[in-house]
């Protein structure tokens, strides 16, 4: 079970475009496949058999294309349930342009596919098609939304979410962290910072890596890095901060960069933009 959730930890983005790939190929291939089967009903189909897969695959590539802007929008503006008329008001808002952009893509490929064919493709009256297609994109909005978030809470509960160790009921370690708090499958355990290799920023989580293992923590690296720099950590580029103990070897890049290796066998980026800070750290 540990090997397996390291080895998603490891590929985790790759598995999750997988997902959404085969998601949107066999619910739309179906809902392609039920429209042929509809029309078949009624004698023969007053449309051509690869219509149908164009109309559900261009609406396919367009979720697909927006995606990215859902986990920017939950990012930038998580819904709040304390101010829900405020999330509620930009939620609706985002809804409205994520079925405007929705609808342009969609369309847009199939005018491309069906101009290729030598044919017209005709969206139909626009006032009566936007609402049409609003009604189903809000409905797909809400879903996955729901997903997400969903899918987010499932997976902090598998790999464990780290916190700084509470000093009092009310109070918590605000610099110079020593142990890290990690609540994993209803268990507590605690982590020493000293033990981290290094970390990768995620969104609105920076990744903490120890010993094959990854431990988000809800931080940035601008707020993180100050209150463990005096662990030996040092910030090595926009995305990565190594602990300093643990390298192996240093090699300069013809770009000026240089590539980091740890004594793990990582090899990390160091951006020419923290280079004199990192020469200062080694000093």
């Amino acid at each position: 079970m540990k090997s397996k959730l390291i080895h998603f930890q490891k590929y985790k983005l790759g598995y999750e475009i997988t997902f959404l790939i085969f998601y949107f190929l066999i619910n739309n291939g179906i809902s392609a496949t039920s429209e042929i089967m509809e029309a078949g009903r009624k004698g023969e189909p007053a449309f051509q058999l690869w219509e149908p897969f164009v109309w559900e695959y261009s609406s396919a590539i367009g979720v697909l294309l927006l995606f990215p802007a859902l986990l920017y929008l939950l990012k930038k503006w998580p819904f709040s349930w304390i101010n829900i008329k405020t999330s509620l008001v930009i939620y609706l808002a985002s809804s409205l342009v994520f079925s405007a952009c929705h609808i342009a893509i969609m369309v847009a490929i199939r005018k491309i596919i069906y101009w290729l064919q030598g044919q017209f493709y005709d969206f139909g009256n626009i006032g009566y098609e936007l609402l049409y297609e609003y009604r189903k994109d809000l409905w797909g909005f809400i879903f996955f939304i729901v997903l997400i978030k969903s899918y987010g809470f499932i997976l902090s509960r598998l790999q464990g979410e780290a916190n700084p160790v509470e000093v009092g009921e009310d109070e918590t370690i605000n610099n110079n962290i020593e142990r890290l708090l990690v609540k994993k499958l209803g268990k507590e355990f605690i982590i020493r910072v000293e033990d981290i290799e290094w970390l990768e920023s995620s969104g609105n989580y920076v990744n903490l890596h120890i010993k094959q293992r990854i431990y988000p923590m809800r931080a940035t690296m601008s707020n993180l890095i100050p209150k463990i720099e005096n662990k030996g950590f040092c910030r090595i580029h926009r995305s990565y901060a190594i602990n300093l103990d643990l390298i192996d070897s240093i090699t300069p890049l013809s770009s000026g960069d240089s590539e980091v290796k740890l004594i793990n066998g990582k090899v990390l980026n160091l951006s020419r933009r923290y280079k004199e800070e990192f020469k200062l750290k080694l000093a």
